[in-house]
């Protein structure tokens, strides 16, 4: 199993009411990913991190090996929801992917 954890900041011209908006709309379209992805064992968005958190989300998923992950990068659906809802409006991302 590899788990690929992702932890976002979001640009910080956006306002409050915005990031709300954009936290929600990612969580919905990377969780809904899950039963349409080869290899997609568990996907999970955190949006609500505590006050002494230096990120605005984070993505916790599980792949059985690395070429379902490999698959999961470039899968349309996967794409789709990265380049719609998340690359736009994020300012920093990191990863960390390791076999479990």
């Amino acid at each position: 199993m590899v788990k690929h954890v992702i932890l976002w900041q979001l640009k910080d011209e956006l306002t409050d009411s915005e990031k709300e908006t954009i936290k929600r709309e990612i969580k919905k379209g990377l969780e809904g990913l899950a039963g349409k992805i080869p290899g997609l064992t568990d996907i999970r968005v955190y949006t609500e991190g505590l006050a002494s958190s230096n990120a605005d989300l984070m993505l916790d998923s599980t792949f059985t090996d690395e070429e379902a992950l490999k698959g999961y990068a470039v899968h349309p659906e996967h794409v789709a929801v990265a380049d719609g809802k998340v690359r736009p409006y994020t300012a920093t991302r990191t990863c960390m992917d390791y076999i479990i």
